[in-house]
């Protein structure tokens, strides 16, 4: 006991709380914390999460069935099957994942808000799983293994030892990239009963961002440099393993119209909006920004070149890249520039 003891010391708190000790059965003192202003403000915020969860709830089976019969059942072109199968896939198994975490969320967390929030959001994406793997099965999929790049992403949030990282992982990545996803689906107008559903897993989406915007920096304020640090470490790994996913995928997104660089860069802008939602409420928390953009810049310029780009100009457009200059930069900042958080995540109107 006293070894087991010494050797949890080493352990981050939450990773040390869950290895050697057990939490008490009923938290009684979940109330006794003194809140400051913003704590409050965005407590509220999180509790009405919980209610517009309540308020926005759709049946998943009456749903499928009622665009199934408006549409005369799926409408797919035969040649899109395949591809839209695999992209599907990565949706299909990242909503498992995300039900596994907002349950574990829903678990851990002791903030009565937070707890709401997490809760509203694992009985979301308990129904997102259920309803998609209803639809993969009217096109004919066979549930299979993911490629590299989404496998490690999803494997890296399921296995992180941070609270901090889950929440970041899932609410502030995966989940403005399935957004992303959803919505180029939905504007290529691929199959209509998938487009007029994924409007409904938008929505629900929308808020799962605000769970990690609201509560993250209230685990971020406690961190040690240390912490940070590693924590900024693991985003960056999550996101080269997003583009590594994108770059396997490749031959499937082109196959439906879409660009790969045009899906890096959606969901690109919905992660960087995330994060200014959430320097908000923590300011100077992600100070990394500029680094990580530029790393993701070099990495498309070398992976997605523009058509008749050889090796010369594509070595020279990810140095510049790197250096802050290309012009996939400047164009990715103009982007920036002129969209603002809410019409990122609310633009379909239905949240």
């Amino acid at each position: 006991r006293r070894t087991a003891a010494r050797a949890s010391k080493s352990f981050p708190p939450w990773l040390r709380s869950r290895a050697f000790s057990s939490p008490p059965p009923v938290p009684y003192d979940m109330f006794d914390h003194e809140r400051t202003q913003k704590e409050a403000r965005a407590a509220r915020q999180m509790e009405r999460i919980y209610h517009k969860g309540q308020e926005k709830i759709w049946d998943g089976r009456e749903v499928l069935e009622s665009l199934l019969q408006k549409h005369n059942g799926v409408q797919l072109d035969p040649k899109l099957r395949e591809p839209l199968r695999r992209v599907l896939s990565v949706i299909f198994w990242g909503e498992l994942a995300a039900w596994k975490v907002s349950a574990e969320l829903a678990l851990h967390l002791e903030p009565l808000e937070a707890k709401m929030a997490a809760t509203a959001q694992t009985h979301d994406e308990a129904r997102h799983f259920y309803v998609m793997h209803d639809y993969l099965e009217l096109i004919g999929y066979e549930p299979s293994e993911l490629p590299t790049g989404p496998k490690r992403v999803i494997e890296s949030i399921l296995n992180a030892d941070s609270l901090a990282k889950k929440l970041l992982g899932m609410q502030l990545m995966v989940e403005p990239v399935a957004m992303s996803m959803f919505q180029l689906v939905r504007e290529m107008k691929v199959e209509p009963v998938l487009s007029e559903l994924v409007v409904l897993y938008e929505r629900d989406e929308a808020r799962h961002v605000s769970l990690g915007v609201q509560y993250l920096p209230e685990l971020i304020a406690k961190m040690s440099l240390r912490e940070r640090l590693d924590l900024h470490a693991w985003q960056l790994r999550l996101f080269m393993n997003e583009l590594e996913g994108v770059r396997e995928m490749e031959a499937d997104f082109r196959a439906l119209g879409l660009s790969p660089r045009e899906v890096v860069r959606l969901g690109q802008l919905k992660q960087y909006h995330a994060c200014r939602l959430l320097e908000e409420q923590a300011p100077g928390s992600f100070p990394v920004e500029e680094v990580f953009n530029r790393l993701i810049e070099m990495r498309l310029a070398w992976c997605f070149p523009n058509h008749g780009e050889g090796l010369a100009e594509r070595l020279k457009e990810s140095g510049t890249a790197l250096l802050g200059h290309s012009k996939g930069l400047q164009e990715f900042r103009k982007q920036v520039d002129a969209t603002r958080p809410e019409t990122t995540f609310f633009q379909t109107g239905a949240a």
